[in-house]
């Protein structure tokens, strides 16, 4: 057994098939993929990676399961999907997911289930002396008594569980069955799970951004097991809310900064104008595709290098939502993937005089732009002592106030280099009256 030291949780113990799987050269690349991308521009701390925070859910997953009593088997699947489930995230994490999906068809949890039983590439090319002749990591984990296809099955979470493989049919009696046991799938994807509340603490720590901090010690040791889903005991609820107030907070402070989220359209752009192969972007990390970008020259070359010297692209134009237009809501709805995305920035550029690599438009990932960041997968349960559940939204007025709580602030923002920002203004203004 290690134990490895870390600043959220303290000392991290991790052993046997963990130990294997945390060396395999798959893992080790996730320290090279920034957990917040290129954030750290904005807050100099985040330079925290995707590899510390699949550590800190492997440890989340295996307190919960202490927590509310999985056997050893459950326990070991659980403890290894926390530890897999990131393990396909592209370069700068979620910047340039769509892209990925775009391209390889999958996001990076079925590219993980893919990856994991060996059904793709494992390695790059430049690393074939090294890793070529690895067996997947599947047969690691199958050697140690814990089944693969559950842990991908916990990755990658199918949105429709297949409840009839887990009934039995007897004689009479309501409880003609054996239970799906859905709430192991929440401990990795739920209203309590260990992704986010590990990122939260996470990213809050190394932001410097103290609105993300909440009460996680509570919230392990109220956890319960009812109607098959993972739920808060009632002397938990002031703790489950802190951790929907953490979230929402966070999302406004940090995930949807406006800056933030230009410094994404800016790398987002670089990619598409690059030209670049990108079906095994799922192996690279942050420095390969940087230096792809790099050598590719003209325009993705000169993004990347504003980047990197903070020379990132200024607020032109920034809409709140309470001044959207609805008729301009709709018609900029229909351009919301990537590619469509640069239609818009050609009719900006084009009316400003300037080239379109010049413009960014960032906009909510909600087609709808209702903006509002729904409580979803945050709609924490809350048991009684007598065993009744209630939703936390039904008894916790800050738990309401969240579901109509708007957590991005805008609607749209157009940015440029600083000397065209009052062109891009003006054309903003000709073409569609913000």
């Amino acid at each position: 057994m290690k134990t490895i030291h870390d600043p959220v949780h303290g000392g991290i113990k991790v052993d046997g098939m963990f130990l294997d799987l945390l060396d395999r050269h798959e893992m080790q690349r996730l320290r090279g993929v920034k957990q917040l991308g290129m954030a750290n521009m904005v807050f100099p701390g985040a330079n925290h990676t995707r590899f510390e925070h699949c550590l800190g859910a492997y440890h989340l997953a295996g307190e919960m399961a202490e927590s509310i009593g999985l056997s050893k088997e459950d326990s070991m699947a659980v403890r290894t999907a926390g530890l897999l489930h990131d393990i396909c995230h592209a370069p700068y994490s979620h910047t340039l997911e769509t892209i990925m999906e775009e391209v390889t068809g999958q996001d990076h949890m079925e590219l993980a289930r893919n990856l994991i039983l060996g059904k793709i590439k494992t390695c790059r090319d430049r690393d074939k002396d090294l890793f070529g002749g690895e067996a997947p990591m599947s047969e690691i984990i199958e050697a140690a008594g814990v089944d693969p296809v559950q842990v991908c099955d916990l990755i990658a979470y199918p949105e429709t569980t297949a409840r009839e493989s887990d009934l039995l049919s007897f004689e009479g009696g309501k409880d003609e069955y054996f239970r799906s046991k859905d709430y192991i799938h929440q401990i990795i994807h739920g209203p309590v799970d260990c992704d986010q509340m590990d990122y939260l603490l996470r990213d809050a720590h190394y932001t410097g951004v103290v609105l993300g901090h909440f009460d996680i010690d509570r919230i392990l040791a109220k956890l319960r097991v009812a109607n098959d889903r993972i739920c808060i005991g009632k002397g938990g609820a002031p703790a489950a809310e802190g951790l929907m107030v953490s979230r929402s907070l966070m999302y406004t402070s940090v995930y949807f900064h406006p800056t933030v989220r230009i410094i994404n359209r800016m790398i987002t752009k670089a990619v598409l104008e690059s030209g670049l192969d990108l079906k095994d972007m799922y192996l690279w990390d942050d420095s390969d595709l940087a230096h792809l970008l790099y050598s590719c020259g003209g325009v993705s070359s000169k993004l990347m290098r504003l980047l990197y010297n903070r020379m990132f692209y200024r607020q032109a134009v920034l809409v709140p939502n309470e001044e959207m237009d609805n008729d301009l809501a709709l018609h900029l709805s229909k351009y919301s993937s990537a590619h469509e995305r640069t239609i818009l920035e050609k009719e900006i550029a084009d009316k400003a005089g300037i080239d379109v690599s010049e413009v960014c438009i960032e906009m909510p990932p909600e087609s709808s732009f209702q903006s509002t960041l729904k409580i979803g997968k945050t709609d924490v349960s809350i048991v009684s002592d007598d065993g009744k559940i209630r939703s936390i939204t039904k008894t916790s007025s800050i738990a309401k106030a969240l579901q109509a709580r708007d957590s991005f602030g805008w609607s749209l923002v157009i940015a440029c280099p600083d000397g065209h920002r009052e062109a891009v203004a003006k054309a903003a203004s000709k073409l569609w009256g913000i």
